[in-house]
């Protein structure tokens, strides 16, 4: 890269800081004004915020800084040194700072390059880590820098990756959706069944043999009405449980010696969880296919196990009777759409074997589980792969980012045509 000029951030774009409304708990509101907070960027799982989780009443904006799709920001606080783009009008807080009005410098490039040059970012060289990154501190930071051609080749290398990986997000997102639509017209509104009982011969997505196979009629029971000879179980009575119990943190390890091991959300994922920290003690086991749950807060978080893991004193491992875990992964993402309660809205910080035992699920007959478990394995069966895709290509990308940034891996012209035509 000896041949690239070195620049100084603050003459390649304008940064300015996010601003907060104080007291701030004074104009979150339910609705209103989208309101960024940095757990937003790593709920949103790509390189867009397209959705938040707190709203300000419209008076906070004339307090904030209001950002608009495609605007680049960057976290300064909290985890510094994220950057993210923005998918959505919405207002940032002071832990943000905007970049705007580039010059000499690619706007996706600068989103790569300020992951390349977070370690950097964070430590300026001096070994002291900064968890509050200032606005002096990246208008002030130096980085070599390609020309434009090829800073837009690289971008479109390392952006093609990652549109796929959102493509498959989005992908996964829509299969979900369609399978708890399944889950919710069988199992929660009762459709079919419904449907049968007014005569009707058939159900629209449902196969023939398991419409036939439903009763016409209702029964009472502890959750109101539910199809006749279906059930209400307690998990215990449907379910393998396995509570998680952590072994002494000097079994813990980063290098992969032993199992994974989860004891509570933070390396969950969108579906399965992302597996940082191993053990090499045995304890309470997770199988693939095993539906881990939140015990503390949150509670109710749910991912999937993708392979054999030690699950730690924070989660719980659920396996269906009938091995129906499509099933109960749709039926408890639908008792837990809300986190942190329990069936009667209570919330909870945390919950117990014993709690977890007597949540209750509708079971149905064994045909009707059956049926639904062969529609939605399917869809769950394509999640996975689309997922396994998506951590190949993330493992390329993050392997091609430091090559491509320090110039380790230079971009041949036909590239850059190529990338530019």
């Amino acid at each position: 890269m000896s041949d690239w000029p070195i620049r100084q951030f603050d003459t390649l774009c304008d940064i300015t800081r996010g601003g907060s409304p104080r007291p701030i708990h004074d104009f979150i509101r339910p609705e209103g004004i989208p309101w960024v907070k940095i757990a937003d960027a790593s709920a949103a799982g790509g390189r867009y915020i397209e959705r938040t989780h707190d709203f300000i009443k419209p008076e906070g904006r004339a307090r904030s800084r209001t950002v608009y799709p495609g605007d680049l920001i960057l976290s300064n606080s909290a985890t510094p040194g994220i950057p993210m783009f923005m998918g959505i009008e919405a207002c940032i807080h002071d832990g943000w700072l905007l970049l705007r009005d580039f010059k000499d410098l690619d706007i996706l490039f600068c989103y790569y390059l300020l992951k390349h040059e977070r370690p950097r970012l964070l430590s300026q060289g001096n070994g002291s880590v900064f968890m509050n990154l200032k606005t002096e501190i990246l208008k002030t930071h130096k980085v070599p820098l390609p020309p434009l051609d090829e800073q837009r080749a690289i971008a479109s290398i390392l952006g093609s990756l990652d549109d796929k990986i959102e493509l498959n997000r989005r992908m996964n997102r829509t299969l979900e959706q369609m399978a708890a639509a399944i889950f919710k017209a069988w199992f929660v509104d009762f459709e079919p069944v419904r449907a049968k009982a007014s005569g009707a011969a058939s159900f629209p997505g449902m196969p023939h043999p398991v419409f036939d196979a439903l009763p016409a009629t209702f029964t009472d029971s502890e959750l109101g009405p539910i199809p006749e000879g279906w059930e209400v179980e307690r998990l215990k009575d449907a379910a393998r449980l396995t509570m998680g119990q952590s072994p002494k943190s000097e079994f813990y390890n980063t290098t992969g010696d032993g199992l994974p091991f989860h004891q509570g959300v933070t390396n969950y994922g969108e579906r399965f969880p992302v597996h940082k920290t191993f053990c090499t003690v045995q304890n309470r086991l997770a199988e693939p296919g095993d539906i881990l749950f939140s015990v503390r807060a949150p509670v109710g978080r749910i991912n999937v196990a993708d392979e054999r893991l030690i699950v730690g004193r924070g989660l719980a491992a659920i396996r269906h009777n009938h091995d129906w875990q499509s099933f109960m992964l749709y039926g408890l993402k639908h008792q837990f759409a809300e986190e942190d309660s329990i069936g009667d809205g209570t919330i909870f910080t945390a919950v117990t074997k014993k709690d977890m035992e007597g949540i209750r699920i509708v079971e149905p007959t064994e045909a009707v589980g059956i049926g639904y478990e062969r529609l939605a394995s399917a869809i769950d069966q394509q999640i996975g792969l689309n997922d396994r895709e998506s951590r190949t290509l993330a493992e390329t990308r993050d392997a091609l980012l430091p090559k491509l940034l320090s110039g380790d891996i230079r971009v041949e012209a036909a590239v850059i045509q190529e990338a530019l035509a």
